[in-house]
């Protein structure tokens, strides 16, 4: 999947697309889902043209890498699911069902979120 500048995220981040912002630092902007999946769902997006975790860890340089895992932490923590606890996930690719060419990681929590994945 090749990066797309005209993505929903990109667009975000240029400020062509309004957002419910919760959190925004030099190298991440977090944000809820507009479809959430749990009481609590938020994305964490960071500023660069990344499309998965895979392209991130390859080509961000060490600030940046360093700047969107805080993100994550620090929005768990100001959304209040860190007491109860939280899921983080990050969709790679057609198998993944990545929707969207630009890395993003999900942060549920709110209730109790059952198994990881369903036994199929």
């Amino acid at each position: 999947m090749a990066y797309d500048p005209n993505n929903i995220f990109a667009r975000i981040l240029r400020g062509e697309i309004p957002c419910k912002k919760v959190f925004e630092s030099e190298h991440a902007l977090a944000f809820h889902d507009i479809n959430p999946q749990a009481p609590v769902h938020v994305l964490v997006i960071p500023k660069g043209a990344y499309v998965s975790m895979d392209d991130f860890s390859a080509k961000a340089d060490p600030a940046e890498i360093v700047g969107f895992v805080r993100a994550v932490g620090d929005v768990a923590r100001l959304i209040g699911v860190d007491a109860n606890g939280y899921r983080i996930l990050a969709n790679h690719g057609s198998d993944a069902h990545q929707e969207v060419p630009h890395l993003h990681i999900h942060i549920f929590g709110g209730r109790h979120l059952g198994p990881m994945l369903a036994a199929h």
